[in-house]
């Protein structure tokens, strides 16, 4: 176990590792943030940041000496990291789960060898083997980076043969082609797994996109039982083949004719999971912080049903400038000083 007044390091620097640092420190955690850029969300609560590229290896190796645990809010870190600050301090998730997550058609083997459904698809590494791909996917389909694409980045929706034509795609990266779902609704699932068969899993969290990122999340879902418990056991099984310690989430896919599918694993705490700090007594992001440190496991007690809204550009000025909150509302700034368009900036929970 990994004691209160410990120090715990997190990979990246963003909101999810603010979020994290904020619900450790009331468990008596100290924390250090690795993040190349400066100023980051996370860095700016944390007891020490250290800046440097993810290629530095000895501005990691000092990160690593400084803590007793590592643990991560991004995915996308290259595993030859994850792999060499794995010789010094404990890091989870570890190798084994960035290897298979970090790569669409390995996550997806992943997903057929557990027999659990997903989107039918076809991997191209070349513009012959694209156009294969198509001939077998058919339309309409959607082409994704095979590797480190995240809030809709590195996808294009393809509805005609024409449109691929116009794409500037890198084949050395490798893409996927996917069938696309006749969507009903999005649902995400989340998970902390504490060791073998132990576990506390969050009920389905409804989901809405704007332009491919997140922009609503809602529970309880409006889903059928039969969905609703067959997204819990499909994480459960993923979460145990993995062997993952901490939290994780599994994005899924409902059709129009209510069959489910495994979108996508994100090893780490997850932005549809934010309701989770003010709808439940425990948070995603303590019982990551729990899980990776060897706390006991406390059980789940649903406090309200919520709704969450992403701020997104200058969607969140107005709440900067004052903006009144009713006692059921609960607004989180990311302190991120330049506004872009697209990128996340803060979100408000409301307890209904």
């Amino acid at each position: 176990m990994i004691t209160p007044g410990s120090t715990v390091g997190i990979l990246g620097g963003g909101q999810l590792g603010r979020m994290l640092i904020l619900a450790g420190r009331n468990l008596g955690y100290r924390f250090h943030v690795f993040e190349p850029k400066e100023s980051c969300p996370a860095g700016m609560v944390a007891d020490l940041e250290i800046n440097a590229a993810y290629s530095d290896k000895a501005a990691l190796r000092k990160f690593a000496e400084g803590v007793d645990v590592i643990t991560l809010e991004f995915e996308n870190i290259p595993t030859e990291v994850i792999d060499m600050l794995s010789t010094i301090k404990p890091v989870l998730p570890g190798f084994e789960t960035l290897h298979i997550c970090q790569h669409r058609q390995r996550e997806k083997d992943f997903l057929k060898n557990n027999e659990l459904p997903c989107a039918p698809f076809e991997y191209a590494d070349s513009a012959v083997s694209l156009k294969l791909a198509v001939q077998a996917i058919g339309f309409p389909c959607v082409i994704k980076t095979a590797a480190f694409g995240y809030d809709g980045k590195g996808q294009y929706p393809i509805k005609k043969i024409g449109e691929i034509g116009s794409l500037n795609l890198d084949f050395s990266k490798g893409y996927i082609l996917e069938k696309l779902v006749k969507l009903k609704k999005e649902i995400s699932v989340i998970i902390t797994r504490f060791g073998n068969n132990s576990y506390e899993i969050y009920e389905p969290i409804e989901n809405t996109h704007e332009n491919q990122i997140l922009k609503h999340s809602i529970i309880p879902a409006e889903i059928s039982k039969k969905i609703f418990d067959e997204s819990k056991e499909w994480a459960i099984r993923i979460a145990e083949e993995l062997k993952y310690i901490g939290t994780l989430c599994v994005e899924f896919f409902i059709d129009r004719n209510e069959n489910l599918y495994v979108n996508e694993i994100a090893p780490r705490v997850h932005n549809s999971g934010h309701l989770t700090i003010n709808a439940f007594n425990i948070s995603q992001f303590e019982n990551h912080v729990r899980a990776v440190c060897g706390l006991e496991k406390i059980a789940l007690k649903k406090i309200s049903n919520a709704k969450m809204v992403n701020l997104i550009g200058n969607q969140i000025k107005p709440y900067r400038e004052n903006f009144k909150l009713n006692e059921n509302e609960f607004f989180f700034d990311y302190q991120k000083k330049e506004i872009k368009d697209k990128r996340k900036m803060g979100h408000i929970t409301t307890l209904v």
